[in-house]
């Protein structure tokens, strides 16, 4: 028996809109929310612990500069210093500097565990849904989607839509919270300086929005002709005798690397965008730097800033606060391609399932053999009927061929024995019982199937 080759289906993956996909991204979410919150718990305390090494850090520079009066040290939100002598505050502080490194080492080591096992078990289960999905959807369904097409959404577009729940909503709760403490903590050391510091933070936020807007249809664009190369390797595999009997490796070597010329082009594109993006946003944080030198030493010099526990303190804060500004166009980029997987995963699951067994199904524990074709039509689509009112009864024992000429319908014929397809019209009887009545794990126990080719 040999299995009908693909036709020109129509692809019935379904069509979303994007706030469609969010909802279900948003509802698919909520399942981890538990480990994901845990990542958020360490990621905050890691920020934390970073702060409290920045602040110490500063104290640090300051005890030294007021070696003579530690009364003096400014220090932010009011707070105030032990009557310790110069030398007790400083192995204080160096000590502090030290269980702080070790402890954020030991939580930065701990949260990369969590955030990994997070990935790998939503990973796990998406795959696992994607692939069940397919073992029980109809062969119209890989009839109208490529074998290249399928294995993506199971191995990319999986990775996509993961990335929504780590790459998407992780993130955004972490960065409003971290630029949250991080300008809490900046206004606490001096107002005005964190106004002046931060005033270019709109245009960099602009460039940011700027940024992603044109680099996300140059990687959509990039992941489709990326699909369109795995599907020529898979082609290529799969019909390799087809390949070497006409002599074609020159021509398929050079339709592959054709492609890969187009990938390389646009991805060199991105990379342009991306290396204008870095050098802006760096020349941005240097204006800032710049700023907080100039006004920053202004106030240091009138002894209204603290060289260590301010001026520096607040550089590193600058840093951190320009840093995760600009993360924002990463999770916007993980945003939309989470968005393209997640379409073609969810067209997976919703897709019907068509052939399957009916609820009041009939079971067949020992089936005689007796088959009937009666009044049998069928088409893979519907205005191009394959099988036209077929009439025709095998008893049980007789030995039947069915012969014709490439394309006239034998395997499709065959193919409605056993429910890989489901007639148009009319309707197929295994000793005397319709098919679509029996249970369908039954019914196919009950036949036995050497395909020409072995798997």
């Amino acid at each position: 028996m040999v299995l009908p080759m693909k036709s020109d289906y129509p692809n019935e993956r379904a069509q979303y809109t994007d706030r469609e996909l969010i909802q279900r991204l948003l509802g698919l979410s909520w399942k981890y929310r538990g480990r994901a919150l845990l990542v958020i718990l360490t990621q905050l305390t890691v920020l934390g612990l970073t702060l409290a090494g920045l602040a110490l850090m500063g104290l640090g520079v300051d005890i030294i500069r007021y070696r003579g009066d530690l009364a003096e040290l400014h220090l932010p939100f009011g707070l105030q210093l032990p009557p310790w002598t110069f030398l007790e505050a400083l192995v204080a502080v160096s000590a502090a500097i030290l269980c702080v490194a070790l402890l954020r080492g030991a939580l930065t080591y701990i949260n990369t565990v969590i955030t990994a096992r997070l990935v790998q078990n939503i990973v796990i289960n998406l795959r696992s849904r994607v692939y069940d999905k397919l073992q029980r959807l109809s062969f119209r369904f890989f009839d109208a989607n490529e074998s290249g097409s399928i294995i993506n959404r199971v191995t990319t577009d999986v990775q996509r839509v993961r990335m929504f729940v780590d790459g998407v909503i992780v993130q955004i709760v972490l960065l409003l919270l971290t630029l949250t403490v991080n300008l809490v903590y900046m206004m606490g050391i001096h107002g005005w300086l964190t106004l002046v510091c931060l005033g270019t933070t709109p245009l960099l936020w602009l460039m940011t929005v700027t940024y992603s807007r044109h680099v996300r249809p140059r990687m959509l664009m990039v992941r489709r002709k990326f699909d369109e190369l795995i599907m020529t390797l898979s082609e290529n595999v799969q019909g390799v005798h087809v390949v070497k009997g006409f002599n074609r490796e020159q021509n398929e070597t050079a339709k592959f690397r054709a492609q890969n010329r187009e990938i390389r082009d646009f991805q060199g594109s991105i990379f342009l965008w991306t290396a204008g993006f870095t050098a802006s946003a760096a020349m941005l944080t240097q204006i800032n730097i710049v700023l907080l030198v100039g006004y920053g030493g202004y106030l240091v010099m009138r002894d209204s800033l603290a060289l260590g526990s301010g001026l520096l303190v607040f550089y590193g804060l600058l840093h951190q606060f320009s840093n995760q500004v600009a993360t924002v166009a990463t999770i916007a980029n993980s945003a939309q391609m989470s968005l393209t997987g997640a379409e073609r995963f969810f067209g997976i699951l919703d897709t019907p399932v068509e052939i399957r067994s009916r609820p009041e199904s009939q079971r067949l524990t020992n089936s005689r053999g007796a088959v009937t074709f009666e009044n049998v039509t069928f088409g893979y689509t519907p205005d191009a009927p394959v099988l036209s009112d077929i009439n025709l009864h095998i008893e049980p024992g007789q030995c039947v061929a069915v012969l014709g000429p490439t394309g006239s319908g034998k395997s499709t014929l065959l193919s409605l024995i056993p429910r890989f397809y489901d007639p148009t019209a009319g309707r197929v009887l295994i000793d005397g019982m319709d098919a679509r009545a029996i249970h369908l794990d039954d019914l196919r126990r009950q036949i036995g199937l050497v395909f020409q080719e072995s798997f």
